[in-house]
Formats: C-alpha cells, structure tokens, sequence
C-alpha cells in the first residue's frame, strides 16, 4: 500500500468486506476516500473521516455529500480498493455487472504512473477462471481475509 497520497476505499453493502479495520490503520500520511456516482456513469472519490456527513445515492449507497467535499478523479489517487463478486488467483475481477470501476479506471488502465489497484473479497468468492472482458481493468493484488493474491507480471 501506498505510505502517503489519497487512498480510496468502499462503503460496504450487501455483504461485501468491510474495511473499517484498514481505514483505522492508515497513517497520517494517507486520506482515505470513498467514491461518489458521476453523471457520467464514473465515480469520482472525496475524502472522508468518520463523522463526515453522508448521503444515500441512488442505489441506497452512502456516499459523501458531493456539494460539501471536493472530488478526485482516479488518476489523483495514489491506491484504489474496490469490491468484488469474485476473483480468481490471476487477479481477474468480477464486479457488480455496472462496469463503474472498470469506466472509472480506464483513463489510467495503462498509464505509466497510475494508482494501485486491490479487490478485496471473501475467500470464498475465489473462482478456478475467471474470462476477462477485453474492457476489464485488471487489479495488482486481490485481498481476502486469509490470502492475498499478486498479479503475475506482464511477459
């Protein structure tokens, strides 16, 4: 992880791994951020404390209230931790099925500086294979709560 720069993470809901033990753990030098729905179908991330006012999105998503904090683009973020539905020991992501992250990320999908980019999940999301979508974004590193799991280099 990233020892300085914006950091974001995830409110979660409907069973997705909560990562308020992460969010007490970093350090002075890292702002934890959560994201907030464009209108232009890409989340932009703000910064947020506990405390911090929160509103329901549309899909009944805290978020922080968009008119009261600035928001950040993807490539503003020094690391991205983002949900998943499953993985596979490849790193291959399975979301929601919106496609939010994968539409956020692509801006910096092969940028030579971009942002690190973890799924957290369960161990029991893991999948054999997954077959990624030539506009999946691949992640560096999934995280579950007894394994993490690094991309293999590109040859």
């Amino acid at each position: 992880m990233p020892r300085s720069g914006y950091v974001a993470g995830y409110w979660a809901v409907d069973g997705e791994i909560a990562l308020h033990a992460w969010q007490s753990s970093l350090g002075p030098d890292r702002t934890y951020c959560l994201p907030v729905l464009g209108t232009d179908q890409c989340l932009r991330f703000a910064p947020w404390r506990p405390g911090d006012a929160i509103v329901s999105n549309r899909f009944g998503i805290p978020e922080p209230d968009a008119s009261r904090v600035p928001l950040l683009a993807a490539a503003e973020l020094a690391a991205v931790v983002m949900p998943l539905v499953a993985f596979d020991e490849q790193c291959n992501r399975l979301g929601m099925g919106g496609g939010w992250y994968d539409r956020t990320l692509a801006p910096v999908r092969d940028a030579p500086v971009r942002p690190l980019l973890v799924g957290a999940g369960y161990e029991v999301q893991r999948a054999s294979a997954l077959e990624p979508a030539p506009w999946d974004v691949p992640v560096d590193a999934v995280c579950t709560e007894s394994a993490t799991y690094l991309r293999a280099p590109a040859p």
